[in-house]
């Protein structure tokens, strides 16, 4: 099935940093982009600043009944879900080893980075399916992946992997739907977490993200890419 005219993506924690640069960048590719955020007056506003026919939708991945009434709003208001961005996260525990950190720490990253981002695929993926098509991006980090990650940032790098994976099976599930699941490192990019030291801009970090939103039927899934190309897990 190709693409429809006016696709339709949820973009979460899109209210400032690289979800803000993706929900934009989508949004100028023609897409109708609901900006997904808790505050429902930041995802106003930053919908309002984009422009186009972007609107906000109150969206906390840490409710899981608020997570799907979300999705299921989107449809109820736009007739379709194209395309789900999974871009909130958080819970940097820069500094601290795997030996002292604390069971309340690696629940709370689990809770935003793993369980937020799989409450949402559950909801949306119902009608993706009814398509026969759609698309699915986790945003990740290399530190969720054997090659490249580092110790001092475990809870965080643990709840990338686990995010890797729920990409990786879901993507196995749905193989043959027409519905594409990958995840990506956006890499160390200028926001709230990454510092202003980062070497990346907000809109360069959203660039592989976009890309994987915008694949044509015939691309990858279930892989883990970085620049637009694959990554060691």
């Amino acid at each position: 099935m190709t693409a429809p005219s006016h696709q339709v993506a949820l973009v979460t924690g899109a209210n400032r940093g690289i979800g803000r640069a993706i929900a934009a960048g989508l949004a100028a590719q023609g897409v109708v982009v609901a900006v997904g955020a808790r505050s429902p007056s930041a995802a106003e506003a930053v919908a309002a600043e984009i422009g186009g026919n972007a609107f906000g939708i109150r969206l906390d991945v840490t409710d899981a009944v608020g997570a799907h009434a979300a999705v299921d709003a989107v449809v109820e208001r736009t007739g379709r879900l194209d395309i789900v961005v999974n871009n909130a996260g958080g819970h940097y525990d820069s500094g601290v080893t795997p030996t002292d950190v604390s069971d309340a720490d690696v629940l709370d990253a689990i809770e935003v980075n793993l369980l937020g981002a799989w409450r949402v695929c559950r909801a949306a993926v119902p009608h993706m399916l009814r398509q026969g098509r759609g698309r699915i991006v986790n945003v990740s980090s290399r530190s969720g992946s054997f090659a490249s990650t580092w110790s001092d940032a475990p809870a965080y790098g643990v709840s990338k992997a686990a995010l890797n994976m729920m990409t990786f099976q879901l993507a196995q599930q749905l193989t043959g739907t027409g519905v594409l699941v990958n995840a990506c490192c956006p890499g160390w990019v200028r926001t709230d977490m990454g510092g202003l030291d980062a070497d990346k801009s907000p809109e360069e970090g959203a660039d592989t993200p976009i890309w994987l939103a915008l694949l044509p039927d015939d691309g990858p899934t279930g892989g883990f890419f970085g620049e637009r190309e694959p990554l060691p897990w």
